[in-house]
């Protein structure tokens, strides 16, 4: 199989001198392209922190991280972001939908804004709302939404920019038991049906199960 994630020997600490907190102490992980991993540990465990080094959205670190052929911590800020456009879509426990905006402009938003808006992507919004399941809502404004169908739109909006990875943190930490459960059988859909490499970090149980391997992260370093 082909490996779309690398983690070697990651070092992450917060602080300085007698305040250093270390997080990450060396830890290292692979992802195939296509896996569906759960990455689990106590909570303040660092799973998030890590999760963030992978996306290129924190850079302070030590080690190498390789996506897609990038080694994140190395390549320059305009790559970087062009790589976290293009092939990383990022799903947080909160929503980050813009209010003011129906869920079809929320959706398309990135693609406006990196200019990739076509015709093509048109057609695709709607294979999406479908596959999401909220083509009723589409000209909806989130405050309208339930917090399920608030998650479905954030989905949506990372699956329009055709990633090769989705990071999922705490995906369904907001939603009640239902709509966990929904958001989670979508999540395996979505991995089944397009091949996309799903990382989520988690600390249920029952949804860690979704994936197809468990990652387990202790005293900094990740047990596969």
């Amino acid at each position: 199989m082909d490996t779309i994630i690398t983690v070697d020997n990651v070092f992450k600490s917060f602080g300085k001198d007698e305040l250093e907190v270390k997080v990450l102490q060396g830890a290292d992980m692979t992802v195939q392209r296509g896996e569906f991993v759960s990455l689990m540990g106590p909570s303040g465990s660092g799973k998030s922190t890590l999760l963030y080094l992978i996306g290129g959205l924190d850079r302070n670190y030590t080690g190498d991280i390789v996506v897609c052929g990038e080694n994140i911590g190395k390549i320059k800020e305009k790559k970087l972001s062009a790589l976290r456009l293009s092939r990383i879509g990022f799903i947080f426990q909160f929503y980050n939908l813009v209010q003011n905006l129906s869920v079809e402009d929320n959706i398309l938003l990135p693609l406006k804004v990196s200019k990739r808006y076509d015709k093509a992507a048109a057609d695709r919004l709607t294979e999406i709302l479908d596959i999401t399941g909220i083509a009723d809502k589409r000209k909806a404004m989130p405050a309208k939404l339930s917090g399920g169908q608030q998650q479905r739109v954030a989905i949506a909006r990372a699956l329009m920019g055709e990633p090769e990875i989705i990071l999922a943190d705490e995906p369904t930490g907001n939603l009640d038991k239902e709509s966990g459960k929904n958001i989670m059988e979508l999540f395996k859909k979505i991995n089944e049906e397009k091949g996309m490499t799903i990382l989520q970090v988690t600390h249920s149980e029952e949804n860690s199960r979704y994936g197809s391997r468990v990652v387990k992260l202790d005293n900094g370093k990740l047990l596969c």
